[in-house]
């Protein structure tokens, strides 16, 4: 079993930043990857940006730019970071770690944006 748990998001406002973490615990043997999904009041989940083992990374279009993601693989923890935060950021924020036969979610956290 794979638990993630988040931190990070609250309230903030427009142009200002937010950085959110997970770690993930459990019982396994290694994470392909990790990303952070949102989803936004009244729409489906979509990705943030994800986070492959070897380095590999991808954004959504909506934050390219102004977002980063980072990952220790060792400690098995992600980190992202959106800066110049707009009201369209707001959404419940979940990250997201895959294995070689499972896929697993946080509980989610919630970044609201001020204008």
């Amino acid at each position: 079993q794979v638990q993630l748990v988040e931190s990070g998001g609250g309230l903030v406002q427009a142009g200002g930043s937010v950085r959110l973490s997970c770690t993930a615990s459990g019982t396994f043997f290694s994470i392909t990857t990790m990303g952070w999904y949102r989803q936004p009041p009244g729409k489906q989940r979509e990705l943030v940006a994800r986070r492959t083992t070897d380095g590999s990374t991808v954004y959504a279009n909506s934050v390219k730019g102004r977002s980063t993601i980072s990952r220790d693989n060792a400690k098995n923890t992600v980190n992202l970071q959106i800066d110049s935060l707009k009201p369209e950021d707001t959404a419940v924020y979940f990250c997201y770690a895959s294995l070689a036969q499972s896929a697993h979610w946080g509980q989610g956290t919630q970044v609201t944006v001020s204008s």
